[in-house]
């Protein structure tokens, strides 16, 4: 039956399966082409056009005719698009990928350029920019958010403590290396008036330290250390999505106990906290010792803050606060940086009360750490307003 009628070169690859067969006496239609040279796998519809399946191994769609499957109509058999060899795609498509394919792999690294890992990028690409997040970042392990002692161990390599020497005395305080090049934000009243400074890292390592700018209206100062690299820079978090009730934890050197740590929950927000902006302030009333005299809610603590006097919103805290934590930081949960030690009471600046009642009552103050972040660009510039 598959010599009744052949075209040139057509069906060649097949073998003739009917050949020495009894052959039928039904009717042919010349115009029919031969069976296919084996059976099906299986009887699954093949979709050929919209809405015209056509079932291989059973009777086609018939054309051109008003007959049945007995004839009286030509068959038409689909053309089935032959299947690309594995491994080769069009070329159109390769190219089509290549756009998502990069758009994926820089959503990657966006994504990876983030919380802890910013300090990695920097390392990598040699620049010297404080790493920064946003408070949903974690430094520490997610399964160890809030957990003090991961918290600690996470950022206390980024804590310093700062040395200055002063025309009177010494004065010591905190800071917080915000580069690996040796960048570090303090408090402007831990080196105003500084004739020199030492900065004690908390491997043991001693640098000597220059004022790069201070801002005395937001008590601000950036200092950088000479010949230091490979720091490790704290993050900066995002003050603005801290909540009342929050734990935070306070790192620095009170009384020049490098790397002292204590915790407690964030008490209020943007309190109104006014400080001295005469250099000499705090060394008169606090005798160098870091009790840096400021006024809150219309009281003055730790002394007199003078005539030259600037008011910022702080961030308020009950975590253990001394003189030497002015310029340290106050964490959040996660391991980011929310803001700057900068203001506590000392009872033992409170008329009638003795050397033994010195020490922290739960009441200290930090500047937001957006803050600092808004202002770095003027302190980088070496502005000494």
């Amino acid at each position: 039956m598959t010599e009744s009628f052949r075209r040139d070169g057509e069906y060649e690859q097949y073998e003739n399966p009917y050949q020495g067969a009894r052959q039928h006496s039904s009717p042919v239609n010349p115009e029919w082409p031969p069976p296919p040279a084996y059976r099906p796998a299986q009887a699954e519809p093949v979709s050929t056009a919209p809405d015209t399946p056509a079932w291989p191994g059973g009777h086609q769609a018939m054309a051109g005719g008003e007959g049945g499957g007995n004839g009286g109509g030509t068959a038409v058999l689909p053309t089935v698009p032959a299947e690309p060899a594995p491994g080769a795609a069009p070329a159109a498509r390769k190219r089509a990928r290549g756009p998502f394919a990069l758009l994926a792999a820089v959503a990657i690294v966006a994504a990876a350029i983030g919380g802890g890992t910013a300090y990695a990028f920097q390392e990598l690409t040699g620049t010297d920019t404080a790493a920064s997040s946003s408070t949903t970042a974690s430094v520490v392990p997610s399964s160890k958010k809030g957990d003090v002692a991961s918290i600690a161990a996470a950022v206390s390599p980024s804590v310093v403590e700062v040395g200055a020497t002063l025309s009177n005395g010494t004065s010591t305080g905190s800071g917080v290396i915000i580069t690996s090049g040796g960048e570090i934000v303090t408090n402007n009243h831990v080196v105003s008036g500084a004739q020199s400074i030492k900065v004690t890292t908390s491997d043991g390592k001693t640098y000597t330290a220059k004022v790069v700018g201070t801002d005395s209206k937001k008590d601000l100062a950036l200092i950088k250390l000479e010949g230091a690299s490979g720091l490790k820079p704290a993050t900066l978090g995002n003050s603005s999505g801290v909540k009342v009730g929050d734990t935070v934890v306070a790192i620095g050197s009170p009384e020049g106990l490098s790397g002292t740590v204590t915790s407690g929950i964030v008490s209020a927000l943007d309190r109104d906290v006014t400080v001295s902006t005469d250099e000499n302030q705090g060394q008169q009333q606090g005798g160098g010792d870091g009790n840096w005299p400021f006024q809150f809610g219309g009281r003055q603590f730790n002394g007199d803050t003078g005539s030259s006097t600037t008011t910022y919103k702080a961030i308020q805290t009950d975590a253990s606060l001394n003189p030497g934590n002015s310029g340290g930081a106050l964490i959040d949960a996660g391991g980011n940086i929310i803001g700057i030690n900068s203001a506590m009471y000392s009872a033992s600046s409170s008329s009638g009360s003795s050397s033994s009642d010195a020490g922290s009552i739960g009441l200290g103050f930090a500047i937001p750490i957006n803050t600092v972040k808004a202002d770095l660009a003027t302190l980088r510039s070496g502005s000494t307003s």
